[in-house]
Formats: structure tokens, sequence, C-alpha cells
């Protein structure tokens, strides 16, 4: 292990970008937000349809989806009356994934992801 930074070890990210990071992974601290970022790994989907998902009302979900977007980790396309909301990029749906199957590396046993072939591959998204 080493004790030190070598001399050609890459820089440190500049302080704009540490502090958006931030902003997602505060954004990833709610238990819903993940499980609404995961669902939509799937696909975009209209509220109503991940509210039932997740077991919350519409409106809880409707308010933790603003958040997302604000945090642009998901967008929004309206059609007719409702709207639709889809992951942001491939990036949103690997970091979903890595830290739930994070999660579950901290837990005893094999996790599930390495007991199950088919639960090791990320869904793709756009």
């Amino acid at each position: 292990m080493r004790e030190y930074v070598e001399a050609g070890a890459p820089p440190l990210p500049a302080a704009e970008q540490v502090e958006l990071a931030v902003e997602v992974f505060r954004m990833l601290a709610d238990p819903t937000r993940v499980r609404l970022l995961w669902l939509l790994r799937e696909g975009e989907a209209p509220v109503l349809q991940l509210a039932e998902q997740v077991g919350k009302p519409q409106a809880t979900v409707s308010q933790h989806l603003a958040k997302l977007r604000l945090a642009r980790l998901v967008t929004t396309r309206r059609q007719g009356a409702q709207v639709f909301y889809a992951l942001t990029n491939e990036h949103v749906s690997q970091l979903v994934v890595d830290g739930v199957r994070h999660a579950e590396h901290l837990g005893p046993g094999v996790p599930a992801h390495h007991a199950c072939p088919a639960l090791a591959a990320p869904k793709q998204t756009r």
C-alpha cells in the first residue's frame, strides 16, 4: 500500500467539479431518490407510475424528481398532461448501480450481483 502520493499522480479535480460531485452525492442521500433513479435505468416513466412503484404519494415523488432535475440527474419530456422522467445520461445509471453494488458488498455473504450473473451487468440507458 502506498504511504504517500507519488509525483506522477493525477491532479485533484477542480474545486467546481468537487462541489458539483458533492451536490450529486447529496441527492443520492435519500432512499426514495435512489429507488427512483434505479427504476429510471429501465427507461423513461411518468410520475404516477414511479409513485406506484416506490409506494409513495405522487406529490412526494414529484418533489423528489424536481430536486433530481435541478441537480441535472434526470430530464423531462411532456406529452399532453403527463411529464415523463428519464436519466440524464449513462453516468447517472452507473453511479446508482455502483452505489447499490458497493452497499451489497458491505453486508454478509456473497453479494447478489455476484451470486446471480444476470444482476452483474448494469442496465443500459440511452
